[in-house]
């Protein structure tokens, strides 16, 4: 059950307001978001959730990661969503990590994590794509775009293809600028997040850089499935925004019992997508057999809880919630580009699909 969110923030309140402060900043001058990123390795986020041999800690059970794991992902992303897109990426890049990494690879971790390094995942690419030839030395052609700080992460685990097997991971440098690209970020929103093309062209490629076997990355349940940590990091910037609003509510507003309806259908979509998103988590840990429906499904519920509360903000707030330098502006725009994840309606059809052949929900609740 999602508790009221002053109440479990209680103990993150700092870590929110410092990414919120930080962020207005960056959206004004956008820049690879230095200070954010050292602000989450002061609160201890940094290494939360990598392996526990590499510092990560240690949870009771899959079910207890998973539930701090959406807890900090929201947290991160009501401070500032560009922060959340990037911090979702690291931890992804941890669990990628921690089910595929060998030993070797785990102390290599340790050493880059001891130095503060910071992770991204880039699969997203143009045709022909990033390649992996194994002609001489190992090495990587072609680019990756929309790469979440391109040039200001550390390391990217990226997708590469081969001829004779499916695409697997590569760990490469994230951080030459030479290869960055940031021209055409040039966004409403989400502008710290930095997501520019990163040239791979002629990356060598040593055996230790090799992440998993081939066609790892795109196992079941665990690369569909985990869309629900993204929409946790979404649902965040729901809750600030829901936040703001009954913040800035002026008297007027608060005695018209039509804007009080508004508000109060924004929280109604606020907490039924953080309702999803826990189900979604919880289906996750367990490995549930409908953990890919659940976590579909949970994509348009977060899609449509955000679509409510920015139009909300928009009628209850009026120009007030499009003031330049305004939280609730940021929030918008954020919010109404890191939305546009891809692939949405195919992945509510998939799911649409499913529950036509039958229920999916656990528990002894299933009705067909």
């Amino acid at each position: 059950m999602i508790q009221d969110i002053e109440e479990q923030f209680t103990d993150t309140v700092d870590i929110v307001d410092r990414l919120a402060t930080l962020g207005a900043r960056y959206d004004a001058a956008p820049n690879f978001p230095v200070e954010s990123m050292a602000a989450l390795i002061r609160s201890g986020h940094h290494r939360r959730f990598a392996p526990q041999g590499c510092g990560g800690q240690a949870f009771d059970s899959e079910a207890a990661r998973n539930r701090a794991m959406a807890k900090n992902l929201r947290q991160v992303g009501r401070g500032d969503l560009s922060i959340g897109r990037l911090y979702e990426g690291h931890v992804n890049a941890m669990l990628l990590f921690d089910w595929y990494g060998t030993s070797e690879q785990h102390r290599w971790l340790t050493h880059a994590l001891d130095s503060g390094a910071w992770f991204g995942v880039w699969a997203t690419e143009k045709a022909p794509g990033v390649r992996l030839t194994q002609v001489g030395n190992a090495s990587l052609s072609g680019e990756k775009i929309f790469a979440s700080g391109a040039g200001g992460l550390d390391y990217a685990l990226v997708t590469a293809a081969s001829t004779d097997h499916a695409r697997r991971l590569v760990i490469v440098s994230a951080s030459d600028k030479a290869r960055a690209d940031l021209s055409g970020w040039r966004v409403r929103g989400m502008r710290a997040s930095a997501s520019g093309r990163y040239s791979l062209e002629g990356v060598a490629v040593e055996p230790l850089m090799l992440l998993g076997e081939p066609g790892d990355y795109d196992l079941d349940p665990r690369f569909t499935a985990g869309a629900w940590r993204f929409c946790a990091t979404q649902l965040g910037g729901i809750e600030a925004l829901v936040l703001e609003i009954q913040r800035s509510m002026c008297d007027g507003a608060r005695a018209n019992p039509v804007q009080r309806a508004r508000f109060a259908d924004a929280v109604v979509a606020m907490r039924t997508a953080g309702l999803w998103v826990a189900k979604s988590a919880e289906s996750f840990a367990a490995g549930h057999e409908n953990a890919v429906t659940m976590a579909r499904l949970t994509r348009r519920v977060v899609e449509n809880a955000g679509f409510t509360v920015m139009e909300a903000a928009a009628r209850i707030l009026g120009t007030q919630s499009a003031f330049d330098g305004q939280r609730t502006d940021k929030i918008i725009r954020d919010l109404s580009l890191y939305l546009r994840q891809g692939g949405p309606d195919h992945a509510h059809d998939e799911a649409a699909k499913t529950l036509l052949d039958h229920d999916i929900w656990s528990g002894g609740e299933r009705l067909w």
